[in-house]
């Protein structure tokens, strides 16, 4: 059903976003898909956060790299150890945001998403979502490097993390 949902809900965002965003051509980090590219330019850390401006997502923070990767900025392409940073700090962010481990992690897949710097959402798991797709990982270095599907992630017992895989749109698992 969850895939059903995420299909039909996928439909009006099939098209691939279009980046263009280039840092050294500040035009180009104008458009709308390169805000959270713009925002990157800002920062000095290596992994940072921002409260997500979209008045729907109220309940959520993003996590981002400083870095941008080439493209489409998609995950898969970022340096593994780039990768193991993101998802290490977004768990680390998570747990404080949500000490009762409610939490969820959502990475949406590369042709539903909106914004072309990579970014994770963090919010409140809705409850009753789980599903039967997932691999259980001991910590976020664990997380296998994603293809162009989404993940979304959440703590289970013993610190382990679900992983769930091979969906496009894995945002609509967070309360909005």
């Amino acid at each position: 059903m969850r895939t059903f949902l995420s299909l039909l809900l996928a439909i009006p965002l099939l098209a691939d976003t279009k980046c263009a965003c280039d840092p050294s051509q500040p035009e180009t980090m104008k458009d709308r898909q390169c805000s959270l590219c713009a925002e990157a330019e800002k920062q000095t850390q290596a992994v940072f956060f921002l409260k997500d401006v979209n008045p729907r997502k109220a309940n959520r923070t993003l996590a981002l790299p400083r870095i941008h990767a080439p493209g489409l900025h998609r995950m898969a392409d970022l340096p593994k150890q780039t990768q193991i940073d993101l998802w290490t700090a977004a768990v680390t962010k998570a747990h404080e945001l949500f000490p009762q481990d409610d939490w969820g992690l959502a990475f949406n897949g590369d042709h539903v998403r909106t914004q072309c710097h990579t970014h994770i959402h963090i919010g409140r798991l809705l409850p009753g979502i789980e599903t039967e797709n997932f691999i259980v990982v001991d910590n976020p270095a664990a997380i296998p490097p994603p293809d162009d599907n989404g993940y979304w992630i959440h703590p289970i017992a013993n610190g382990k993390l679900h992983v769930h895989r091979g969906e496009q749109i894995t945002e609509t698992v967070l309360l909005r």
